[in-house]
Order: structure tokens, then sequence, then C-alpha cells
């Protein structure tokens, strides 16, 4: 079968050696971000170094129509002061809440795992070679206890690192929007790139660190040490899950609170400082979509990884201790740090963007350059880290595969991915025909719009669907489940553009509700607006990956599972499977409600509390009164802490409950029903939140013939809008990229607790 080219001392170098370049890299760009200074010199001007590149050759503060410098300066201060605090508040709030599950849970896993073999401490024989013994079943559990741990904190602190980086650059997007979109777009682009690398980074170096520790325990038990490392995907999921559901109501409480009130019945603009829920809908932009995106991609992730790793470690790599061969996923990974620094390059130091009309197509640029350098780098990592043909399990045999057929396999799941993406940006951006029918629409109201918004959510679905169908037949036939998970790999392999592209999207919006609330001039917010217009496709499209990936991580995922129990095959014309399967296709549904009505209770609260103090405040409408921010903060961050645990026990109680009672046949229908049925309304939630929310900005740009006949604010067309955002706002940003944290995260606490269920399982029909 051949060695691999790369041996295994460069394998060790590789590895942490890229992951630390992406952490450098990331602190570079922080470092450029930090040079826009927030504090004013004696002459009225930031310190900003004299350097022409990329725009730091000019002065900061540029005229403005008879508004000091200074004082706008210190007001764009105030301001991100204020959203960070309010960030961080909530985000401490809810961690405290979470590290108590977080503890609670692997307790659960150590004493579930370590009772398969009564928490013997004798060796047992492999679970697919039983001439063998591997370590006992109480190390798997202690040790798939310490990953699940590990990957909690780290999915956490992803999460907290993103919003920081956000929180500090928004206000620093509104200064330098002052001197031109150009530089406005490089410094928003840049912090989110910094939450791009430290993510990728920090995820690669810390599952390489933990391998190499596991493996002086376990040796040879490479069957062993890699379920142990199951658990890794399983804590970043699960704090995914929190993340997403918590960040997602506590932003939409605020803001369909904001629009309502402020630009439905008062017809005062949005981000406008006299409405009390300004700051809350800020604060929500980041606990939301940076905090929450960054912890679902870091599962996604760390799943996929785990997922290729448990199938390969039973293969020809797993069998003759070839670690390069082995490696293989994180090898991926490692380009992908390496290739996005390059793709970063050609937006903040190739081409400079010189006008609103460039911002989308440098964005565009990135996906697509990313995945031509990926796609070469995935041949290269194909030609020196795997032998010319290998075996990889399949389903109780071995499948011989060859190395180009791996290379296609990664290779289908990266550009499944770059097309889901570029069909999401056509359903989502008001650049194409979808989104200005759906304008269009609201010439005869808010029902029109919401029938047509409806609609081409579910017309979204297809080609994303069908590229999906696609890469897992090509990487099915060619590698088995192994290929499926190298597919989701692939798909994931550019996730720090693929995340610096999202981040910028919440920080270009806080970038212009700092404008508006620090009273800059017109043409600043129409810089901004230019930029979040951008930005708001991009998140859609951010989304429309973490979905795509989803799917693939969840079937591999599945497929380990599926091994794992010792389920050869799995049939959905037994009843057992069948029930399973219909209940797992309701499980998104229910979660859906969930999650909706969460949001509507907390908007409810917070458009009250809007409400009283336009009426009870003297003043507050002339601007003459300041509106009690912090009241409205309050109100988010307790609704969304108490909202997000019953969904979130829904997807941690499900496998368990259905694994211990009913078993594992029962348990592989609901992972496959609720698969099928999540991914379809994830993307349609997603992408009719999108269509609505670009429909509405179409409007109020008014920047085509078309759009200038809807128009201006506040006229009935721009009203019907508004009301179809706020009804896409809980779909777009709370229940669509939710779910994909739902199939993902029961498939690998399936996975994780596989040998548990597979013992002690189906106490029901054991009874009956």
């Amino acid at each position: 079968m051949g060695a691999a080219l790369l041996s295994e001392l460069a394998t060790e170098i590789v590895v942490p050696a890229c992951a630390v370049i992406g952490i450098v890299f990331s602190l570079v760009q922080w470092f450029l971000v930090s040079r826009v200074k927030l504090t004013p010199d004696r002459n009225g001007t930031t310190s900003s170094p004299r350097n022409n590149k990329n725009g730091y050759g000019d002065f900061l503060i540029e005229e403005e129509e008879g508004i000091n410098d200074h004082s706008v300066v210190v007001k764009c201060a105030e301001i991100q002061n204020a959203i960070s605090e309010g960030a961080t508040s909530f985000l401490f709030t809810e961690y405290q809440y979470v590290g108590i599950f977080m503890v609670a849970f692997a307790i659960l896993i150590f004493l579930f795992l370590g009772s398969v073999e009564g928490f013997s401490t004798k060796s047992q024989p492999c679970t697919y070679d039983k001439s063998k013994l591997c370590k006992p079943a109480l190390a798997t559990a202690l040790f798939s206890t310490v990953s699940f741990l590990l990957g909690a904190i780290t999915s956490v602190l992803s999460g907290f690192l993103g919003m920081k980086i956000a929180t500090y650059a928004n206000a620093r997007t509104t200064l330098e929007a002052r001197k031109g979109v150009g530089k406005a777009f490089i410094t928003a682009f840049r912090s989110g790139a910094v939450m791009g690398f430290l993510l990728a980074a920090n995820g690669l170096l810390v599952l390489y660190i933990t391998i190499n520790l596991f493996k002086l325990y376990y040796g040879d038990d490479w069957e062993g040490l890699f379920e142990a490392i199951t658990g890794y995907g399983l804590g970043g999921s699960s704090m995914a899950l929190f993340g997403r559901v918590g960040g997602g109501i506590y932003t939409k409480a605020a803001d369909v609170g904001a629009d309502l009130v402020g630009k439905v019945e008062r017809n005062i603009p949005e981000d406008d400082p006299r409405n009390p829920a300004v700051i809350a809908d800020n604060v929500g932009d980041n606990v939301g979509d940076i905090a929450g995106m960054g912890s679902d991609l870091f599962g996604s992730y760390a799943e996929s990884s785990c997922a290729a790793l448990v199938v390969a470690s039973i293969s020809s790599f797993g069998i003759n201790h070839e670690f390069t061969a082995m490696l293989y996923p994180l090898l991926i990974s490692s380009m992908g740090i390496i290739v996005c620094l390059i793709t970063t390059l050609f937006a903040t130091d190739f081409f400079e963007i010189k006008a609103v009309k460039e911002i989308e197509p440098a964005l565009k640029k990135q996906l697509i350059i990313s995945t031509v350098l990926m796609t070469v780098g995935i041949a290269i990592i194909s030609w020196i880290a795997l032998p010319t043909s290998f075996t990889i399990f399949n389903f109780g045999a071995q499948k011989e595969v060859k190395s180009w057929q791996l290379f296609l396999c990664v290779g289908v799941g990266l550009w499944a991915g770059l097309i889901i993406g570029f069909v999401t940006e056509y359903y989502t951006s008001n650049a194409y025909s979808p989104v200005q029918d759906v304008a269009d629409s609201c010439r005869t109201g808010a029902a029109t719009n919401v029938i047509f918004g409806l609609a081409l959510g579910y017309k979204s679905v297809i080609i994303p669907i069908f590229a999906i169908a696609i890469s897992i037949f090509v990487s099915f036939t060619f590698a088995a489940m192994y290929g499926i998970a190298v597919a989701a790999l692939g798909m994931l392999s550019t996730i720090a553009t693929g995340l610096a592209i999202d981040a910028y999207g919440p920080i270009s919006d806080n970038a212009g509700g700092i404008a508006e609330m620090a009273g800059m001039s017109h043409r600043i917010r129409e810089r901004t607006d230019a930029l979040d217009a951008a930005g708001n496709t991009t998140a859609a499209i951010g989304k429309g990956f973490a979905i795509g990936s989803a799917a693939l991580v969840s079937l591999a995922l599945f497929g380990a599972f599926v091994s794992r129990a010792g389920i050869s095959t799995v049939d959905v014309l037994t009843p057992k499977v069948f029930i399973g399967l219909i209940v797992g296709a309701m499980l998104p549904y229910w979660f859906s409600a969930m999650t909706m009505k969460s949001v509507g209770s907390a908007a409810l609260k917070m458009v009250e509390e809007v409400r009283r103090q336009f009426n009870t405040i003297p003043g507050l409408m002339e601007g003459h009164a300041k509106p009690d921010y912090a009241t409205c903060v309050k109100i988010s961050t307790d609704a969304s802490i108490k909202e997000m645990i019953p969904p979130g026990a829904l997807v941690m109680l499900t496998p368990l409950i259905v694994g211990i009672f009913f078993g594992v046949e029962t348990l592989s229908g609901v992972l496959a029903g609720a698969l099928v049925s999540g991914v379809q309304i994830a993307i349609s939630a997603s992408n009719t939140g999108g269509a609505w929310d670009n429909a509405k900005k179409y409007i109020e740009a008014g920047a085509s013939e078309h759009a200038r006949t809807l128009g201006p604010k506040g006229s009935e067309p721009h009203k019907a809008a508004v009301i179809g955002d706020t009804i896409g706002d809980p779909l777009k940003d709370t229940s669509g990229p939710s779910l994909n944290i739902l199939i993902k995260l029961m498939a690998v606490e399936s996975l994780v607790f596989a040998p548990f269920f597979a013992t002690h399982g189906g106490l029901l029909f054991k009874i009956f």
C-alpha cells in the first residue's frame, strides 16, 4: 500500500506550526485595527500613523457639518463602551448557567461510560478486533469527560474572544468611514479576520495537543484514543447550542422591540438614540451573530474532525498506526489556515475598495479565491500525507480507497459549500430578482410580503439540498463514511475566511448604529449602511455554510454511531426504526416552536418597556431626555437566559431518553429523521428571514428607480417591509441557525454514549 511522503516528525511540526501562524496573524490584524484610536489628540484628530498604506495616511476626522470633532469621537467611545459592557455582562451571566450544565453533563458522561463494564479497571477485548486487548471502559469514560470539558471551554473562549474583538472594532469602523468606505471596510474585515483565525487556530491546536497527550496513556490503542476524543466535539456543540439559542433570543427580543415601537409606531429611524432598546439591539448583534456563530462553526469543525478520526482509527491508518495519514483531517485544517491567510491579504492589502459597489464583490471574491487555492492545497496534502492506496472501515468490512479518491471527497465538500454560499446569496441579496420581488409585494401590504417571503425560503432549499446530496453520493461511493466526514471538513476548511466574512456583518451593523447615535452626518450613515447591506448578505452565506456542513457532519457522526453501536443495517421498515424516524422528523418543528415563542415572549416584554418609556419620560421624543437603556438590556438578558433552557434540554435529553428506553435502532431512526427535516427547515428559515431583511433595506436605500417607487422610509410599503423583517428576525437569527446545532449535537451525543446504549439501552423493549 506504500507509506505517506510526509514523515511522522514533519506532521508533528506542521500542524502546530500552522496553528501558531494563524494565532500570530490574528494578533497582527488586531494590532492594525488598534491603530485607529478612540481618543482624540490635542489637534482634534486621532493619532493615526502617517502612512499611506490602507488609508492610514489621511486625518481620521474630516470636516463635518458643524459638528465638533472632539465630541463625536468621545460619543463614539461612550457608545462602544456601553455595547461592550452589555455584551460582556450578558456572556458572563450566560456562562455561569452554562458552566453548571457543563459540570453536571461531564459527571453524567463519566458515570454512563464508566458503567459499560461496571467501572472495571481491567483491559477489555477491542470492539472491532476481539483478539486484541484495549484500555478499560473506565479510561474511555475519564478521557471522554476531559475532552468534553476541553471542547466546551474552547467553544466558550472562541465565542467570547470573537465578541470582544467585535465590540472593540465597531466604533473604529464608524470613525474610519469618515475617511472613505474603503477604510471602514478594511477595519471591519480585519476585525472579522481576528475572530476567524483565532477560532480556527485555537480549535486545531487544542485538538492536536489533546490527541498527543491522550496518546501517552493509550499507546497503541488508537481505537480507544479516538473514541475518547469524540467528547471534544460534544463539548464544542453543547456550548454552541446555548450560545446560539441564548444569543439569538437576546438579539431578536431587542431588535423586534426596537423596530415595532420605534420604526412602525413612532416613525423614527433605526438606531435612533431616542429608542430605549437601541443599545440592547446592538449588544444582541454581538452575542448572537458573533459569539453564537463562532461557537457554532467551532462545534462543526470539532465534530467533523472527531467523526473522521473515529472512522479512520478502525481503518488501515489506525490498524497499521500510520500517524501522518491518521492526522489527515488536521492537516487539511492546517492548510486551510495558510490558504485563508493568503486570501485575507487580497481584501486588506493587495486591493483597495474605493466605491460602495465594490464591497459585495470583494467579499464574494474572498469565497472564490479561498476555494480555488484550497483545492490546490487539498491536492498537495492528499499527495504527501496519504499512502497511494489504503482501506477504510465500511460497516463491518474494509473498503479499498485510492488517495486521489479521498482528494475528490474533500474537494466535492469544498465546492458544494461554495455553491450553497452563492445560492444563499442569490436568494437573500437585494441585487437579485427574488428579494426585489419580495420588496415589490410590499405595495399591497404585509400579508403579501409574508406570502412571497415564505415562498422564497421554500424554493431556496432546492439547489443546496441537491449540492449536499451529490457530495454525499460522491464521497460515500469513494470512501464510505470517512469520505463524508472529510467532505464536511472540506466545506469547513476555509472556516477562517468564512468567519471573517460573517463577523464583518455585525461589526458593520454596529458601526452604522453608532454613527446614528453619535449624530454623524447622513453621508457617513450611507457608507455604514452600504457596509451593513453587504454584511447582511454575507451573514446569510455564513449561515448557509454552517447548515450545509452540519448536514454532512451529522451524517458522518451518524455513520460512526451506527458502527460503534454495532448496528449492521438501519431498516426503516422495522417498527423500532420507523417510530424513531417520524419522531426525529418532528423534533426540529418542536424546537423551532420553542425558540420562536421564546423570542415572541421576550419581545413582548421589550415592546411594553419601550412604549412605557416613550409615554412616561417627558421630552424623550423631542430628544431632550435620555432613555433608560439599562432596563432594556436587563429585560433581554433575563428573558434569554430563562428561555434558552427548555430548547437546550430538548436537544440534550432526547438522545439519552431514546437510547436508554428504546435502544440504538430507534435512536438511529431519530437521528436520521432529525437530519432530514432539520436541514430543510434551517435553510428555508434562514433565507426567508434574510430576504425580508434585505427587502426592507432595498426600500430604505432607494438606490434604483424601482426602489424609489416603494419608499421613502415611513411609507406604507416600507411599513409592510418592516413587519416582514420583524417576523423574519427570529427565523434567520434564532430558529434557523440553531437547528444545525440540533442535528449535529444529537448525533455527536449519541456517538459519545453509543457504548452505554449498546450495552444497557432499550429498557422498554427488554421488558416487553
